[in-house]
């Protein structure tokens, strides 16, 4: 399988109005989005982003409604002209790509998947599925034959000569998720694509994006307003107010080192259990001759599992190989899934 390519975005601005070129440099300046709407009735949609979105990873873009998340993630696929600024998939910037160059990119390299599902009423679970390649021109029997493979790895085997109106919303959304991996398109771009789901159906469309995320290594931007969403899907995440990165990097690092108070309050009721790496808290100055040992890269919850079963008070930290790397304590351990984070 080749290596993804990633997504890199440099310097991005998006400001609504007929004379967004112009007041770019107001806003590079200093000019807040309220005064520029106040004075020149123009709206600040991005504010001097630079992201780069890993290759073949999941990058979480999440802020509250208005910070402009999902104007950020149509400047992807150039459902929105940027007002200055590039976004570069390898050395290509989409931003300059001619009418059909930029057709050719939404066609092969990227595929979407909304909020409201987006099917087409009249079609079935099949029908919707090839509806991407059939825009390519691909030929039926192999379209069909390719979207069945995913129709099935969703979980919607014999459901192929169902309409959207016969199905649950999850399963709706499943067939949305088989429509964007049929097409094989390098980048995944989900817009609050689990967001009008009830909580277990939206744990379990997760699971799967997971799962299959697991095998594929797609480039895969996804758009949330929920933190731990964010912590559990993101590879990567970055955390827009209005229309500006207010901070970016691993779930670790945003819950252990809050950038500011926005941050802070964003994080406060994280389960930090289910964040925080045991590599993170063990002791590296020391390691135990035998006794409990605890997988490298595992959370803290399951290794506060793991010294209830055992009623052990300590273990090794160990990495792939076997080898010990650390020492890990259950009073550490407590320590760290309970001590508020800072900035």
């Amino acid at each position: 399988m080749a290596e993804a390519t990633g997504i890199e975005i440099k310097s991005l601005y998006k400001i609504f109005g007929p004379n967004g070129k112009e007041m770019v440099q107001k806003v590079k300046d200093g000019m807040s989005k309220a005064e520029l709407n106040e004075k020149f009735n123009h709206v600040l949609g991005l504010n001097d982003i630079n992201i780069s979105m890993p290759g073949g990873k999941i990058q979480v873009v999440m802020g509250l409604s208005g910070s402009g998340k999902s104007t950020l993630i149509r400047h992807i696929n150039r459902l929105i002209d940027p007002t200055a600024g590039e976004v570069l998939y390898g050395s290509e910037d989409v931003c300059k790509m001619s009418p059909t160059e930029l057709r050719e990119f939404r066609r092969h390299k990227t595929a979407m998947v909304f909020q409201k599902f987006a099917l087409l009423p009249h079609r079935t679970v099949m029908k919707n599925a090839v509806y991407g390649l059939e825009i390519q021109g691909v030929a039926m029997n192999e379209a069909e034959e390719r979207a069945a493979r995913w129709i099935d790895r969703v979980g919607l085997e014999g459901f192929e000569d169902h309409y959207p109106n016969q199905l649950s919303g999850g399963m709706q959304q499943r067939v949305g998720l088989a429509r964007a991996l049929t097409n094989d398109a390098d980048i995944l771009l989900m817009d609050e694509a689990f967001s009008a789901l009830d909580p277990l159906i939206r744990m379990d469309m997760q699971t799967v994006l997971l799962d299959l995320q697991e095998e594929l290594h797609k480039t895969i931007v996804f758009i949330t307003h929920d933190l731990d969403e964010a912590l559990r899907l993101g590879d990567k995440i970055a955390i827009l107010r209005d229309g500006a990165v207010i901070q970016q990097g691993t779930g670790q690092e945003i819950v252990l080192r809050p950038a500011d108070a926005y941050i802070s309050e964003f994080v406060k009721e994280v389960n930090r259990g289910r964040v925080i790496l045991v590599d993170t808290v063990m002791d590296q100055s020391r390691t135990l001759e035998g006794g409990l040992s605890i997988p490298h890269g595992v959370m803290l919850e399951e290794a506060a599992k793991t010294f209830a079963d055992t009623g052990a008070s300590e273990a090794n930290v160990v990495n792939g190989s076997g080898a010990p790397i650390g020492v890990l304590t259950v009073q550490d351990t407590i320590t760290a899934m309970v001590t508020p984070a800072s900035h």
